[in-house]
């Protein structure tokens, strides 16, 4: 592969607390924008949108840190990174039906080609994989 068939583009945004998790949404989206998904593929603008609000508010409702997003598109699909500081990892757990909560992963889990949680020296990123039409497919990444 020559580099000049290599052409990857990303994005970081740290979103403290306080900040919310309404403008790593807008942030999200505008980035989609900029890839031209909001006119190819809207669906998947709203899924990797939903994926980040679900993880920023896990990580400040949960881990109470702020919450650091890296998006990565690499030509075949979007990598979606949210890290935290909080300790533990988060667990996957069965809302009931009047839980207004616990359905964050659930939803990354619907949304996502794959996704995984990767233990860090201050905390956890959570990564998750999104595939266009035609795209490659998303590789499991083991947690170690």
């Amino acid at each position: 592969m020559s580099e000049a068939s290599v052409r990857a583009v990303g994005w970081a945004q740290s979103f403290p607390v306080a900040r919310g998790v309404r403008a790593g949404r807008e942030w999200a989206r505008a980035h989609m924008d900029s890839l031209g998904w909001t006119h190819t593929d809207p669906d998947a603008v709203d899924s990797v949108v939903l994926a980040v609000s679900e993880l920023v508010t896990n990580a400040h409702h949960h881990a109470r840190t702020g919450a650091q997003v890296v998006l990565t598109w690499d030509g075949q699909a979007l990598h979606l990174s949210v890290h935290d500081s909080g300790p533990g990892a988060p667990e996957p757990r069965k809302a009931d039906e009047g839980s207004l909560g616990g359905r964050g992963l659930a939803i990354v889990d619907a949304l996502a080609d794959t996704w995984s949680i990767h233990p860090t020296a201050d905390g956890k990123t959570i990564t998750a994989c999104f595939r266009l039409p035609g795209g490659s497919s998303c590789q499991k990444q083991d947690d170690s």
